[in-house]
């Protein structure tokens, strides 16, 4: 055989494997759920991009986070990830817990104004003008700041502004020490800075020790085996508190709040002793795509994003050089194309399956391009629901969050805003 036949030969073997290892088509419409949630939608006049939660889902995780707690440790929600006052009330109720961790100054506002009976927790280091902000425009009622509220502290240099801040105010305070357990994010690093800031703690008239916090996510997330992290986290943890203990002598509370966990880790802490008593989650009850870890793989999603088609087209066209044709036939995947109304939300398409963002046309948050099969059979004004990556965010963009229950939108829950009460 000559050399051209054999090459011309193995070209053709080549773009015969190249072809056979296209994208498989994925595309399906809507599967029943959808559809039920597109008519809920529809029915309540929805029309425009709306975040919804399905109310069984959320209380299904909940009871799935409790299964594993059994009560072995108290439960703190995490605010951010569930930015919603009526949202919050919710996994209240659910749960029987009052604790919340709050990461900005407004929302604890909020809080303190409209759930009083709430036990906070700041969940990063403020500024101290943040903290003279919350004490400006606290407006009284129930909510006892000196009892109800710990500020978290990471440095000796944090504690002496927040010192001069509680006595010029002639405000008590609460605080709680940031703990670096592994996380290499801040907090305290070494036994010197940990007794230096007890120390000018307890030269403080105002403030009072409350507590620690070691946040330690990175157990799951860096290479190598996850509870050696775990445990290597929890003998800082242990050390720290044994230090504090013997730092502060008769003047260490008896109640004292140790909190550590987050959504990731905290199925990790199901058996076995371990120096916290309190456990923050969030994100697990409505779990946003950044959350598909074999970790949580007993919790559902929850949350989604749902937005109109504006326009539907059989084809993909790309501006310019006319790229479309080739990505269609190389991707059956790309064959037609949607526009939605917004975009570009950290988010996921979730349904009609198959669908996904163009690279070569690039993103929008006014129109966003979706590209799907030939079997999604999306018209204008239909619906198309994605998963958020993330809540803590994402939520906040939508306005009230629509709640879907039985096959209709049963609520609207009004989102965190930037105005203090």
């Amino acid at each position: 055989m000559k050399r051209r036949s054999l090459l011309l030969g193995s070209l053709a073997t080549t773009a015969g494997l190249a072809w056979l290892l296209r994208p498989r088509e994925k595309g399906e419409d809507h599967s029943s759920y959808f559809r039920s949630l597109s008519v809920a939608l529809d029915s309540d006049g929805r029309s425009k991009p709306t975040l919804v939660i399905d109310r069984k889902s959320l209380i299904a995780n909940i009871e799935v986070l409790s299964s594993h707690l059994k009560g072995r440790f108290d439960y703190r929600i995490v605010a951010k990830s569930l930015p919603s006052l009526p949202l919050l009330e919710a996994v209240m109720h659910q749960t029987g817990s009052n604790r919340l961790m709050l990461f900005h100054q407004p929302f604890v506002n909020r809080v303190a104004a409209h759930l009083p009976q709430s036990d906070v927790l700041l969940g990063k280091p403020m500024p101290v003008a943040a903290a003279r902000n919350f004490y400006r425009q606290f407006a009284g009622g129930d909510f006892n700041p000196a009892r109800q509220l710990r500020w978290l502290l990471d440095t000796p240099e944090r504690v002496a502004q927040y010192a001069e801040l509680a006595s010029g105010l002639g405000q008590d305070m609460l605080v709680c020490i940031e703990l670096d357990v592994g996380l290499r994010r801040g907090g305290v690093g070494n036994d010197q800075q940990l007794t230096e800031m007890l120390d000018l703690i307890s030269q403080s008239p105002r403030l009072k020790f409350s507590g620690m916090m070691g946040y330690e996510p990175h157990v799951t997330k860096v290479p190598g085996d996850p509870v050696k992290y775990r445990d290597e986290a929890m003998r800082t943890y242990k050390h720290y508190i044994e230090l504090a203990r013997q730092t502060l002598g008769e003047q260490w509370p008896a109640d004292v709040l140790l909190n550590a966990g987050g959504s990731p880790t905290y199925q990790m802490y199901n058996t076995g002793d371990f120096p916290f008593n309190e456990i923050s989650t969030g994100s697990c009850l409505v779990k946003p795509t950044d959350f598909d870890m074999a970790s949580l793989a007993d919790h559902r999603p929850a949350s989604y994003i749902a937005t109109p088609v504006l326009k539907s087209m059989d084809t993909l066209q790309i501006p310019g050089i006319d790229l479309g044709g080739l990505q269609a036939m190389w991707d059956p995947n790309r064959a037609k194309t949607f526009f939605t109304y917004g975009g570009y939300w950290k988010a996921k398409p979730e349904s009609p399956s198959g669908l996904s963002t163009n690279p070569l046309f690039g993103r929008s948050t006014n129109q966003e391009m979706l590209n799907g099969s030939r079997n999604i059979h999306l018209r204008p004004d239909d619906w198309v629901f994605l998963r958020p990556t993330q809540s803590e965010f994402v939520f906040l963009q939508f306005g009230n969050i629509a709640v879907y229950e039985d096959g209709a939108i049963v609520e609207r829950w009004p989102v965190f805003s930037e105005e203090s009460a």
